[in-house]
């Protein structure tokens, strides 16, 4: 079971059945509007047009430097100033062996900074394997750039069951990327190896 919200694409709960049968809502979040609106973050919402940082809040773009909102010291964070995760997302349902919410958003052309007007439709598919998909597409009508992603945190024990340190996770993911003391990724791709980031082996 899956609720998702249209303010900023929100996914609000994901219930599934623990080893013993027992449904628990395994997403950190808020229960109301108001609480996402007072909180600020971006707990389970969509974010764009950029997902992550873009240092010193510019770009370049086929010999053009774009200028972004400063929202995270000296560089851009997840969008800007009012990103995709606090717009309202227009929504609608689709029943069916899978069923479906489709969220659609247009960003206008120089929003934010970025450039071109960008189309974006999200759909959320609850999976016959009872999975939950996210999928993103977008259309633009000048060459921009574009980083999409879902903003959810989990609790597999439960949203309310207390710390993660019990719980064991395996990544089949053999290198990372090492940011500056600003969180920006330095264009170095390193080995997981000796790093608190190898969870090639469940730990």
């Amino acid at each position: 079971k899956v609720r998702v919200m249209d303010f900023g694409g929100t996914v609000l709960m994901i219930k599934v059945r623990d080893r013993f049968g027992r449904k628990t809502d395994v997403v950190c979040g808020y229960d109301s509007l108001s609480d996402y609106l007072e909180a600020g973050g971006y707990l389970g919402a969509l974010i764009g047009r950029w997902g992550n940082r873009i240092g010193g809040a510019r770009f370049s773009l086929e010999g053009k430097t774009y200028p972004l909102y400063k929202n995270d010291g000296n560089n851009h964070l997840h969008g800007g100033k009012v990103g995709f995760s606090h717009r309202i997302w227009n929504a609608e349902a689709i029943d069916g062996e899978e069923p479906r919410l489709v969220l659609t958003l247009v960003s206008p052309d120089g929003e934010e900074g970025y450039p071109g007007t960008l189309t974006v439709k999200v759909t959320y598919t609850v999976t016959k394997e009872n999975g939950l998909s996210i999928h993103y597409e977008a259309t633009t009508d000048k060459t921009t750039v574009l980083n999409l992603t879902n903003h959810t945190y989990f609790n597999l024990g439960g949203y309310a069951s207390g710390k993660v340190f019990g719980q064991t996770l395996w990544m089949d993911a053999d290198r990372y990327l090492p940011t500056d003391a600003e969180l920006i990724p330095t264009g170095e791709i390193a080995s997981v190896a000796g790093t608190p980031f190898d969870f090639r082996k469940e730990n």
